[in-house]
């Protein structure tokens, strides 16, 4: 005996809800989203004003400005601004940054960076710790974590309400994990779930790169561009490009790895087995073995070039520019590929010195890019760090854990950590 199919009118009714659901969720998270960006970008600021700069209704601005208030991300503003005309008087709102901040972690070659950063991306502190007991990840995430404790204690008042923690090498943002940096020796670790289970607050892990594009897109110069390619040249040599704030993130996170792209003219054997990859031709491990081999320096940090050149060396000046440009070509190679709006370059002449930002320009030649230095050479990599977690609350401010935010707190280690300020910076 056959059996005639359900009726479609009583298939549908479970179906239906749950899709307006969803579509209403995002559409809510969409819209907070975009009420909190602009309070971070106009703040103090009239509700009526982010209604005109968002396109919301001001029912709707209203709505989502209390959501946001008992929250803690924003709050009124002492003085009420007067209208022209009748009626009652603005009250503008503006971020909370005095009370929440995120942990911000960036794994480096020589040494970690740890730091706590307000919601509007600025440095609250910082510490670099040293990876004096080798770059093991235990060991590494564990010290990263004490300085976390270490920096909140000190930090009295303030909330945490994440972690953001940013690397090089091929970093899967989706499983918070490092799958692979060779420098470090790291494969397949864990990151987001051995800090989480540590510290008891949520983590997020990207790229170094990734989270610098999303740092420039909320906190720096490139704010508004509609398309961006980041450059970061350090011991790490990777980009990363995004299109409005969409970071392409690829397969498994797998974008932005350029580390064996050949560079024209380039000498330095790559560990690969070629000569001149961008990476083994860039990095700062290359910069400063150069460094000592002129006896300009003794050390292994390029910060220290740096220096020598502002004092008048003439080989560290060299050194620079030459690099400056070299890195200029790879930039080149990179726009002709993408045609980015903004280029936004990490490398640290580049930061700190006209003439290598002029040898990078000449050497990109004419192109309609704007290309600019990082807009944190001070804390580039504390905000890397922080970035991470900062892009994940703008992007869904209406899921911030406030509301536990202040119990994790005391799961965090409290034993002293090993701080080595003098390290170098990438």
């Amino acid at each position: 005996m056959s059996h005639s199919a359900a009726p479609l009118s009583l298939l549908d009714p479970p179906t239906v809800p749950a899709a307006r659901r969803a579509a209403d969720g995002a559409r809510r998270r969409t819209s907070a989203s975009a009420v909190l960006r602009s309070v971070l970008e106009h703040g103090p600021v009239a509700r009526s004003t982010i209604a005109r700069l968002t396109g919301l209704s001001p029912a709707s601005v209203t709505d989502h400005c209390a959501r946001l208030d008992a929250l803690g991300l924003i709050r009124e503003t002492a003085a009420p601004r007067r209208s022209k005309g009748a009626g009652r008087p603005h009250v503008p709102v503006d971020l909370d940054a005095d009370r929440f901040v995120v942990g911000g972690v960036h794994v480096a070659v020589p040494h970690t960076s740890v730091a706590l950063l307000d919601l509007r991306g600025r440095v609250v502190a910082e510490r670099r710790l040293g990876h004096d007991a080798g770059t093991g990840p235990d060991r590494v995430l564990a010290n990263a974590v004490e300085g976390l404790g270490a920096l909140l204690r000190a930090a009295e008042g303030r909330v945490p309400l994440g972690v953001g923690v940013a690397a090089g090498g091929w970093v899967d943002r989706d499983s918070g994990t490092v799958v692979e940096h060779a420098l470090l020796g790291w494969r397949d670790v864990a990151v987001r779930d051995t800090i989480g289970e540590r510290t008891g607050l949520p983590v997020q892990v990207d790229g170094h790169a990734r989270a610098l594009v999303n740092a420039e897109r909320l906190f720096g110069r490139a704010r508004g561009s509609r398309s961006m390619l980041h450059l970061f040249v350090g011991n790490v040599v990777d980009a990363a490009f995004a299109t409005h704030d969409e970071v392409h993130h690829g397969p498994r996170s797998q974008a932005g790895a350029i580390a064996h792209l050949p560079l024209a003219g380039g000498t330095e054997p790559c560990e690969c087995g070629r000569i001149g990859c961008l990476q083994a031709e860039l990095s700062e491990r290359t910069l400063c073995r150069r460094a000592r081999e002129h006896h300009v320096i003794r050390t292994a940090n390029p910060v220290h070039v740096v220096r020598a050149a502002a004092a008048g060396d003439p080989v560290a000046i060299r050194l620079l520019v030459e690099r400056a440009g070299m890195v200029g070509r790879a930039t080149r190679l990179l726009l002709d590929v993408l045609n980015p709006e903004t280029v936004v370059v990490t490398e640290v002449g580049v930061m700190y010195r006209q003439d290598c930002l002029d040898a990078l320009r000449e050497a990109v030649g004419r192109h309609d890019a704007l290309v600019v230095p990082s807009s944190f050479p001070d804390s580039v990599l504390a905000v890397a760090g922080g970035s991470v977690a900062l892009d994940v609350l703008y992007r869904d401010p209406l899921a911030v854990p406030t509301g536990s935010a202040t119990g994790p707190r005391n799961r965090i280690n409290s034993e002293t950590p090993n701080v080595d300020r003098e390290c170098a910076r990438t």
